[in-house]
């Protein structure tokens, strides 16, 4: 992976111009193909559940950005909570949160930006397309668009995830979308609980597969440049009902910055912000 390259203030901002001017126009093609349509009433049958702790500790990160992460998620929870998508429709995150605002009551977070913690309005987003994208890998829906952070900022400790399984997002350009490109509705439920971040996707009938997202060629290189990355690719292992193998996809091939020695003594690692 080449050297990191600092960009300047004018290119930053032209970036975000026109990476925003372009999303804007996506959207305004799509019109129409968005799931927007929400019940505060489950569909039937659940098809993939999964939850992440609200609250955790990470070395030298204020614990108060951390509760107000959990503001945010409420806030954008009620935007997305109970969300149906229907075939051929497409869940975008953005396109239901929309902009996370002081005004609107979001708080400063923790964000991550060029491989440092940073605080920001609305922070700690990710946490909950993280929790989508991943039970999304548990179900037939196609994701259309994902993205991770270029840097692994924190080193694994608990890890119970494959590197790099989760979502980054950045209003309003970095998006999660997924498209319904089966034959029955598909229902999004998100809550913050007490001390957890719950989601589920539910549908009409039972499921008709099982999923294993399974981890290969995992690998921690050295750069010429001095510093170190990590690379892996994630696949899907497909059962049918009786458990029976069926296929095996690709899903993903992560590339990503080290911000940390590649290798720790016991004691040093901390929780992993992606889990």
């Amino acid at each position: 992976m080449e050297k990191p390259k600092k960009r300047s203030l004018l290119r930053a901002k032209c970036g975000m111009f026109y990476y925003k001017t372009k999303r804007k126009m996506l959207w305004l093609r799509m019109r129409g193909k968005f799931a927007v349509k929400r019940s505060c009433e489950s569909l039937p049958y659940l098809q993939f559940t999964h939850r992440t702790p609200l609250l955790r500790k990470l070395r030298d990160v204020d614990m108060e950005l951390q509760y107000n992460k959990v503001t945010n998620l409420k806030l954008a929870a009620a935007k997305v909570d109970g969300v149906t998508v229907y075939p051929g429709q497409t869940f975008s995150f953005w396109y239901l949160v929309g902009k996370t605002s002081a005004k609107k009551g979001y708080k400063e977070g923790m964000i991550l930006k060029n491989g440092t913690v940073q605080r920001g309005i609305g922070g700690g987003m990710c946490q909950m397309t993280n929790l989508i994208y991943w039970m999304t890998l548990h179900t037939p829906l196609t994701v259309t668009e994902r993205y991770r952070h270029g840097y692994d900022v924190f080193p694994d400790s608990g890890r119970t995830q494959p590197f790099a399984s989760g979502a980054t997002c950045f209003y309003p350009h970095l998006d999660l979308m997924i498209r319904n490109d089966t034959d029955r509705p598909y229902q999004l439920r998100i809550e913050v609980g007490e001390e957890y971040l719950i989601g589920q996707w539910r549908s009409t009938e039972e499921p008709r597969y099982t999923y294993e997202i399974v981890e290969k060629n995992h690998r921690m290189d050295q750069e010429l440049w001095g510093g170190y990355s990590r690379h892996n690719e994630l696949y899907r292992r497909v059962f049918d009902r009786e458990g029976r193998f069926l296929k095996e996809e690709f899903i993903v091939a992560n590339d990503a910055i080290m911000m940390y020695p590649p290798f720790l003594s016991s004691g040093e690692g901390h929780e992993n912000y992606d889990k």
